[in-house]
């Protein structure tokens, strides 16, 4: 019974299709190393100040540490997806973490510096009303 499901036990049209299958599949390309254009001091003191700001406010998402980093001020950053490359290049370079927090059948992605500790029940890591599903205004009667 196994001879007729196994793929070179068919014919050679069989074999001929596990082929171009095989073959017609890409590898995943390589991700080269992030390289910024900013200069040395810049990037230095970018990287400092949110470094800073997850050390301080603890597990942040991408949306809080940039509302975090505009509060603070900083010129030298230019746009939220200026932000996110800096973050990669971060975590590449292993000076930030990212964890994944689950909420019911969401994730949510943290940013974190090595040394806070992560604590999943903590109100700022909370999920928006509308995300979660529950509504505010009507309790549940029992």
């Amino acid at each position: 019974m196994l001879r007729n499901v196994m793929p070179w036990n068919g014919s050679n049209h069989n074999v001929a299709e596990l082929l171009v299958r095989h073959f017609a599949t890409k590898p995943k390309p390589k991700m080269k190393p992030i390289e910024l254009n900013t200069p040395p001091e810049q990037t230095q003191t970018i990287t400092r100040v949110i470094f800073d700001v997850l050390k301080e406010h603890g597990p942040l998402t991408i949306a809080e540490t940039w509302d975090r980093v505009k509060e603070v001020g900083l010129r030298g950053l230019t746009s939220k997806r200026h932000m996110k490359i800096i973050l990669r290049w971060m975590r590449e370079r292993q000076k930030l973490k990212l964890i994944c927090n689950h909420v019911g059948p969401h994730k949510q992605f943290l940013y974190t510096t090595w040394f806070t500790k992560h604590n999943p029940s903590k109100p700022n890591n909370k999920l928006p009303e509308n995300l979660t599903g529950k509504s505010p205004g009507h309790p549940k009667l029992p």
